[in-house]
């Protein structure tokens, strides 16, 4: 019998005892067991800190990020491989698609995220540069850098693949190594996910560690540094956000636990309607897809009262028609539960749920199966509740973690919101209308109990990804019983491994730290233009002084007529003196801007590819008939990109007249080659 292996400390580790046995969903039949036995936990800590940290922190933000991509490309090659053990774990092929394809997918989102959003450098500068003092001379800004631990994953069983995936990416990307601890039932699969990258060779050793079985003393080894990111129940991330270790050393914990939530049907979406038809559809796929068994299903299902009958019939006759049986058996559509004692589990839950209501469909007892046997594999038929008192206690306190779901009627909006919060936080819900007044008084009401919300209606219904799927470019998480937990999505996700700091110093100590050229510290003025310069050439402070200008009416009138904009600000004299803010014919803004590029640009070919646009453009003081205008061009930022041949460079564009009062101030992108 195989034995699953843990991976720390740089080398595959086979626990010496037995270990507990793990089955086949499907079958009954013990395929491996597992054990921690013998993984020296703070050793593995340890090796992630001072292995895997300082290679991690060796690459920039766009180094890690292009890493991403190459191991999500080599995964999708392997990916076969872990569609076949997903079977074992009871997943259809459509479940494996959202498990394995969906991991895969966070690996590319935060790939291109990384790249898009964040600087090819060492450590964030956030915000602006914050002016401290009169003169200038002291000055603040934040900078984000990576925490110096390891972040700690504790998952659950329901996705082996895109759970590990989905908190190793954001991490990888910040700089921070990742220690995996897969829950017991489906760990099986993410051994081979993790052998697959670690035979790779593609990540930087010690950035990703597992640990398979229990965590023993793992959180007992943690340092305020570290981070703990968990999925599964409320009542475990409870237990562990008390351990002592966490308190004591403050350490960031992140969960994202189970949740009652809830999809809304709209009072306007009667039986017929699009909206109707995509209510029973979603809330079907809700309760089947991985067998019911996602911290995203919906849990409770709120429809108008008048249109609870018509609901309730739909809804049955479309899970009529589920097959249930061997993932295996391309006509099966909804396949077993991850094992026997979490069947169990769903019938126990069942039973305080049906003192609240009645079953209108499924028996959670009996269930006809395909190509399997419904006693050895953990097969459980789909149950639709109706509760017809929305206010009884159960249907808002007890999970059913499975193909179950509670139908209760509304009777107006302010109810079905409250009915919402009576979840006590959520991952998401749904409402599910064609009426914008109503989407839009609920989703106001609700939000502050849910961590995302879908509106789903015709015009958005072919291109949803639904109200199950989170989505790696938007927070996965929830206040309240939903773990309280916000930082798994977009760039946020990044952030919360990175490490918040004020610095305070002078421009040119600020500029160097953050490599970012800061006003006030030093320009060089060169014989060479600086868009004579490749990247390899160009430094941030490099600068030009270009000009004088002067504006004169016959610019202003010729530019009124080339462009069209005749504003009367630029060509009546009588309503520009009137005007308070010009007190008579003023340039227009994009004619200076025009004349500034006009000025500073360096016109032959040569490393400069393209200017691809301007940023936080501000017009400051009118430019009147008879002003001369300067403008000074320093390089800002330098960002090259790993995979072209050229990058981008942000430029600093100042404009002032003749008295040094400023015109205009605005950055300028520019794409340069790197050589």
């Amino acid at each position: 019998m195989a034995l699953l292996r843990s991976y720390v400390s740089g080398r595959w580790h086979t626990p010496a005892v037995d270990g507990a046995p793990l089955h086949d969903a499907v079958t009954g039949e013990e395929i491996a067991r597992i054990s921690s036995a013998g993984v020296d936990m703070a050793a593995a800590l340890e090796h992630g800190r001072r292995v895997g940290g300082p290679a991690l922190r060796e690459l920039t933000f766009h180094q890690r990020a292009a890493l991403l991509k190459v191991l999500a490309s080599h995964l999708t090659e392997h990916k076969d491989e872990l569609y076949a053990l997903s079977t074992r774990t009871g997943a259809t092929q459509r479940d494996s698609l959202v498990d394995v394809d969906g991991g895969i997918g966070v690996l590319f989102t935060y790939s291109g995220k990384g790249r898009r959003e964040l600087p090819n450098a060492k450590v964030l500068a956030e915000g602006p540069v914050e002016r401290l003092s009169k003169g200038g001379t002291f000055v603040g800004r934040h900078i984000a850098s990576p925490l110096r631990g390891v972040a700690v994953q504790i998952n659950a069983f329901n996705f082996p693949v895109w759970g590990p995936l989905e908190k190793f990416a954001p991490a990888f990307v910040a700089g921070v190594p990742s220690l995996v601890k897969p829950a017991s039932q489906t760990a099986y699969v993410t051994e081979k996910l993790v052998e697959l990258i670690i035979s790779s060779g593609i990540l930087p050793e010690g950035s990703l560690q597992l640990v398979s079985g229990s965590a023993g003393d793992l959180l007992d080894h943690l340092t305020p540094q570290d981070l703990v990111a968990f999925t599964g129940s409320a009542a475990t991330a409870r237990k562990l956000r008390a351990h002592d270790t966490v308190v004591r050393n403050s350490v960031r914990f992140n969960a994202e636990a189970d949740s009652l939530n809830c999809s809304i049907l709209g009072p306007d979406a009667a039986p017929g309607s699009t909206e109707f038809d995509l209510f029973v559809k979603q809330l079907v796929n809700e309760m089947t897809v991985k067998a019911g068994q996602k911290c995203t299903a919906i849990r409770r299902a709120f429809v108008p009262a008048t249109h609870i009958d018509a609901v309730a019939e739909a809804v049955s006759a479309r899970l009529a028609k589920t097959t249930i049986g061997n993932p295996a058996n391309p006509e099966v559509r909804m396949g077993a539960l991850a094992g026997l004692e979490q069947r169990e589990e769903v019938r126990r839950s069942l039973k305080s749920l049906a003192d609240a209501g009645t079953i209108v469909f499924g028996d959670p007892d009996h269930v006809e199966v395909i190509d399997a046997d419904p006693e050895r594999g953990a097969f459980l038929s789909p149950i639709l509740l109706r509760a017809d008192d929305p206010d009884r206690a159960e249907p808002h306190e007890v999970e059913a973690f499975g193909p179950v779901s509670t139908l209760m009627p509304y009777t107006g909006t302010d109810h079905v919101i409250a009915l919402a919060a009576r979840g006590l936080g959520s991952l998401v819900g749904s409402v599910v209308t064609g009426d914008a007044d109503f989407a839009t008084e609920v989703v106001l009401g609700a939000a502050p109990w849910h961590g995302r919300l879908l509106v789903l209606d015709a015009d958005d219904a072919k291109e949803s990804t639904g109200h199950g799927s989170p989505l790696p470019a938007l927070i996965h998480g929830g206040p309240g019983r939903a773990g309280g937990g916000e930082e798994m999505g977009g760039i946020r996700a990044v952030l919360h491994h990175l490490q918040r700091t004020a610095v305070q110093a002078s421009p040119k100590v600020l500029a160097k730290i953050t490599g970012e050229w800061v006003e006030g510290a030093p320009r060089r003025e060169e014989e060479v233009h600086p868009f004579r310069k490749s990247l390899a050439d160009l430094r941030v402070g490099d600068s030009v002084v270009a000009g004088p200008r002067t504006v004169t009416q016959q610019d202003i009138d010729h530019f009124s007529e080339f462009t069209g904009d005749t504003f009367y600000a630029h060509t009546n004299p009588e309503a520009a003196a009137a005007n308070e803010f010009f007190g008579g014919i003023v340039a227009h803004g994009y004619l200076i801007v025009s004349f500034a590029a006009g000025l500073f640009v360096s016109p032959e070919p040569g490393p400069v590819l393209a200017n691809y646009g301007l940023e936080n453009l501000r017009f400051l003081t009118p430019v009147f008939p008879g002003d001369t205008l300067t403008v000074t061009l320093t390089a800002k930022q330098i960002t090259p990109r790993e995979t072209a041949d050229y990058g981008e460079v942000r430029w600093d564009a100042e404009i002032t007249k003749q008295d040094g009062t400023p015109a205009a101030k605005y950055d300028v992108l520019t794409l340069v080659a790197k050589n």
